[in-house]
C-alpha cells in the first residue's frame, strides 16, 4: 500500500517482524510510529531525525518486549490472570468507523484498533467488553494513545480491571537519567512486598533495580536523559498511578528475552491505574490517555528547567 510518485502515506498497513501485520504512521515533518495488530502494540516511535525513542526487542514466541505493551485487564500480578493480562497477546482489528472521539485528533497519522473478548477469553475473564485504542502522531511528532474500555455485558454486572501503558523509553545510559515529578509521592515497592513508602529524593535516579508504583501522581512527569540532552515529557489523563521499572544487571540476566546489557538503555515509566481498580457498570466507558513528547534539553547548561516543563500546559 504505497502512494503514487513515491510519497509516503500518513497511514500504511504492511507486514512486519515474522510476517505480523503492522500499521506505520508518518507525520509530514518526518516523525513516525509503528503499531502491531498483535497486542495493539506500539513498537517504534521516531522523531523527525529518525532517532528511535522507544526500546523494543523481538524474540518470539515471547510477547514483544519493549515498546508500549497494553496491560489489560490486569497489571502485573495484581489479580488471577497471567501477568499483565491477555490484551498484549491477542490480535486486534483495525476499526474503520469508530465512535467519535470527544477530542478528535487533527492528525491524519492515526489508526483505530479494537479488541473484543474471544470465547477463550470469556472463560478466564467472564466479562463482555470493547477496548478501543487510538494511536496518533501529533504535528510536532508527539505520540498519543487513547484507550476506551466499555462494559458491553447484558447480564447487568459490573467488572473491574487494572491497566497500564507499559512504556519502555530508549535512554543513553540508565545511570545518567533522572525522573522528575514524582518526588514527595507515596509508592508501593514491589521489591519489598508492595510495602508503602514516601519518595524522599528531589528526583529519581538509578543505581540498582527499581520496581515501584507511585500513587495519585501528577498528570505530567519528566524523564531527563543527560547524555542525549533530551527530555521525555509524559502527560496522562485518567491514569492516576505511575510505575517506574528497570531490572538492573542481575534481574536482566534472568529475563530470557532481554540482553544482559540492555537494561542500561531502557527505562519504563508507565501511566497506570493499579492501586484502585477501575469499575464499569454495563454501558459505562472509561477513557485513559497518554501523550509522549521528546524535547531537546541541556540539563547542565540550564537551557531546560524541568520544573517549567512540568508546570507548562
Amino acid at each position: 500500500m504505497a502512494a503514487a510518485g513515491g510519497d509516503k502515506l500518513p497511514v500504511e498497513v504492511c507486514k512486519g517482524f515474522s510476517g505480523l501485520d503492522r500499521v506505520v504512521l508518518r507525520e509530514a515533518r518526518g516523525s513516525s510510529a509503528e503499531v502491531y495488530l498483535y497486542g495493539g502494540h506500539v513498537t517504534s516511535w521516531k522523531n523527525d531525525h529518525g532517532e528511535e525513542l522507544l526500546f523494543a526487542a523481538f524474540k518470539p514466541p515471547k510477547p514483544i518486549r519493549g515498546g508500549i505493551p497494553i496491560c489489560f485487564p490486569q497489571f502485573a500480578s495484581h489479580g488471577g490472570l497471567e501477568s499483565h493480562g491477555f490484551a498484549r497477546n491477542r490480535v486486534w482489528s483495525i476499526e474503520s468507523d469508530p465512535p467519535p472521539f470527544p477530542t478528535n485528533s487533527a492528525s491524519k497519522a492515526h489508526v483505530d484498533l479494537i479488541l473484543k473478548p474471544t470465547e477463550e477469553d470469556l472463560k478466564i475473564w467472564p466479562h463482555s467488553f470493547e477496548f478501543r485504542l487510538r494511536v496518533a502522531l501529533g504535528p510536532g511528532g508527539d505520540l498519543l494513545l487513547t484507550s476506551r474500555v466499555r462494559n458491553t455485558s447484558t447480564d447487568g454486572k459490573p467488572f473491574s480491571f487494572t491497566f497500564a501503558y507499559h512504556t519502555y523509553f530508549a535512554v543513553s545510559d540508565i545511570s545518567e537519567v533522572r525522573v522528575e515529578g514524582l518526588e514527595t509521592h507515596d509508592y508501593l515497592d514491589n521489591l519489598q512486598s508492595k510495602e508503602r513508602f514516601t519518595e524522599q529524593g528531589d528526583a529519581i535516579t538509578f543505581e540498582s533495580e527499581i520496581d515501584k508504583i507511585y500513587l495519585s501522581t501528577p498528570t505530567k512527569i519528566a524523564i531527563l536523559d543527560h547524555e542525549k540532552k533530551r527530555t521525555f515529557v509524559v502527560r496522562k489523563d485518567g491514569l492516576p498511578d505511575a510505575v517506574v521499572w528497570n531490572p538492573w544487571d542481575k534481574r536482566a540476566k534472568a529475563i530470557a528475552d532481554l540482553g544482559d546489557e540492555e537494561y542500561k538503555h531502557m527505562l519504563c515509566v508507565e501511566a497506570a491505574a493499579v492501586e484502585k481498580p477501575i469499575t464499569l457498570k454495563p454501558g459505562e466507558e472509561w477513557k485513559g490517555r497518554l501523550e509522549l513528547s521528546a524535547v531537546p534539553s541541556s540539563y547542565c547548561s540550564g537551557q531546560l528547567d524541568p520544573q517549567k516543563v512540568l508546570q507548562s500546559s
